[in-house]
């Protein structure tokens, strides 16, 4: 427990606070009284923020035609091969013994020192991490998850009950629900610092909460219809949610050695560096679409873009400093990212689909050039370039097509707003089969089909026979089609 708070925390704490200000090594993690909510949470936020922006998002970008393979790892996820050996250190690690176990950690801490605050934000993240590994694996331990010796071989809830409760299981909805109302509740110890999210705004977290919600309702939308419309009117009654790009539920890594984003090590510093490049086809539409956020999202080191198209198997372009790849945007200009939980951007597409699909409130086009906006503001696009853009690009901005069609322009959109956040594009990819993206050359896979889900790493299956060999061609439940 101990290696792995240490870990956690001098790995990804931000704002030149040294790891020692957060946890004093001669202190015993296991004992519940000397691990206080204020070590355990950018513990927590570390974990989650490297579940979202680790392997699991190097496979979401590159099945998704974002990013290309050239070596490894990466170069298999591209013609889609894929099993129970890959995502262990994800499944493990980040989310099971690392984030959630965390938080459960630290919401049994803050009800020692009545702090609701502390409590409110672990549900809420411990909601999101959750919903993190129902989306990759489908059906997974949840209501019998984080018990220690007392389960050894957690039975899976199926990824309906997690989502919408049921038979003994809390749904998501309702965890978050928890959450914001204990948010709303009196605190003898608040965050501060220790936050690197929000930096202790219990209203912040409630907005965040709300637009978790909404990002939840979106997942299930095509599935469950009536339950996501109740539960984004509900939302928007209260019209409590991220609606600004200075609200975004964002983690930014350190800058220095041993504390940088994954990402940002996978892509410029380690061994690896090699493995991995921006996909032709992502620089094409967005060349396609004459949109300014392609320079902002994509390096050209000698002043062309230099990438490759997915599943090629020829030789690579040289140098390899030459290539193209993920800019300061997503890795930040010294490695600190930050990390897109949710943004302004994400909802507002939302609320566009939401708003077209199952009659929610609101305008669809307007929603939609709402999140267009926030995307291009958030890349460093002036305003009056993106006034300029959606004068010279009209039909790239409006909704004036079928409903088929006005659907594919949100996604596409949202698909581009989603740039470094593979989860998240792979996520909505699977739910609504947008945008439209060809198959990848030298297809492997099974039957050269593009995976629909992760397949349950090795380790459990040998271990608890609760799980079984799902392959990944099975779609989740949230997936209809």
């Amino acid at each position: 427990m101990k290696k792995a708070l240490n870990y956690m925390i001098c790995g990804a704490l931000v704002m030149g606070t040294a790891c020692s200000d957060f946890l004093d090594i001669n202190e015993s993690p296991n004992l519940p009284t000397s691990v206080t909510p204020d070590v355990l949470l950018p513990a927590g936020l570390a974990g989650s923020a490297f579940a979202n922006n680790n392997e699991l998002n190097r496979f979401g970008s590159i099945i998704t035609s974002v990013t290309a393979g050239a070596n490894n790892s990466p170069a298999t996820y591209d013609i889609y091969t894929i099993d129970g050996a890959n995502f262990n250190n994800q499944w493990r690690f980040e989310i099971f013994n690392g984030s959630l176990i965390t938080y459960k950690s630290m919401i049994e801490a803050a009800e020692e020192i009545n702090s609701p605050t502390y409590a409110g934000i672990g549900k809420i993240m411990t909601a999101y991490t959750f919903s993190i590994a129902t989306d990759y694996w489908g059906d997974i331990p949840y209501s019998q998850a984080l018990l220690g010796d007392e389960n050894t071989s957690p039975e899976l809830d199926t990824q309906e009950q997690i989502y919408l409760g049921g038979d003994g299981v809390q749904s998501l909805f309702d965890l978050v629900r928890e959450g914001i109302a204990d948010l709303q509740a009196q605190s003898a110890v608040t965050p501060g610092q220790d936050d690197v999210v929000y930096g202790g705004n219990a209203e912040s977290w409630i907005k965040a909460g709300n637009a978790l919600i909404l990002k939840f309702a979106n997942t299930i939308s095509r599935v469950a219809p009536d339950r996501a419309r109740q539960e984004i009117e509900s939302v928007l009654q209260n019209g409590n949610f991220i609606a600004s790009n200075d609200e975004n539920m964002s983690f930014s890594f350190g800058s220095s050695v041993g504390s940088r984003s994954p990402i940002y090590e996978y892509t410029y510093v380690t061994a690896f560096s090699n493995d991995m490049m921006i996909s032709t086809r992502f620089k094409d539409l967005l060349e396609g679409k004459n949109d300014p956020r392609l320079p902002l999202y994509v390096t050209r080191p000698t002043g062309e873009y230099v990438t490759i198209d997915n599943g090629f198997r020829g030789s690579l372009p040289t140098p390899t400093s030459s290539w193209s790849r993920f800019s300061s945007y997503v890795v930040g200009e010294n490695g600190e990212g930050p990390v897109r939980f949710l943004t302004n951007a994400q909802i507002q597409f939302i609320l566009a689909e939401s708003a077209l699909l199952l009659g929610t409130p609101g305008d669809p086009e307007e929603h939609f050039q709402n999140g267009v906006r926030a995307s291009m503001a958030l890349a460093g696009v002036s305003s009056a370039n993106i006034d300029a853009y959606f004068e010279n690009n009209a039909d790239e901005v409006s909704l004036n097509g079928s409903e088929e069609e006005n659907w594919e322009k949100i996604m596409t959109q949202k698909y581009i707003a989603n740039y470094g956040n593979g989860v998240e594009q792979w996520n909505d990819y699977r739910r609504t089969g947008f945008p439209v993206l060809e198959d990848h050359q030298n297809a492997v896979g099974i039957d050269g089909t593009r995976p629909v889900r992760a397949q349950y790493i090795n380790e459990e299956i040998a271990r608890n026979t609760n799980f079984e060999v799902i392959l990944p061609t099975e779609p989740v439940w949230w997936d209809i089609d």
